[in-house]
């Protein structure tokens, strides 16, 4: 009866450390592929949302400055033809 109750412990401790080594394993896989995704992302040379911004705001001003001055060309010259 007391080997059994050994055998038990025994594969109880085992399981808990195979647990163990499963648990270190899946964080060190967890942290070498985000490490790995950020690497990848700066090799990208991507923007960050706040420039994206900037250069959208620059964009449409740029956009209805050339509206403006377009609408000034056409009364320019049709005061020339005129």
């Amino acid at each position: 009866m007391q080997t059994r109750s050994k055998f038990f412990e025994d594969m109880s401790q085992l399981m808990t450390n195979a647990m163990g080594v499963a648990q270190g394993a899946r964080d060190e896989a967890e942290t070498a592929m985000k490490s790995w995704f950020d690497r990848f992302l700066a090799d990208r040379n991507l923007v960050t949302r706040e420039e994206f911004d900037a250069v959208r705001a620059m964009a449409q001003k740029a956009r209805e400055e050339n509206e403006l001055l377009k609408a000034r060309i056409e009364a320019l010259e049709a005061r020339s033809q005129g």
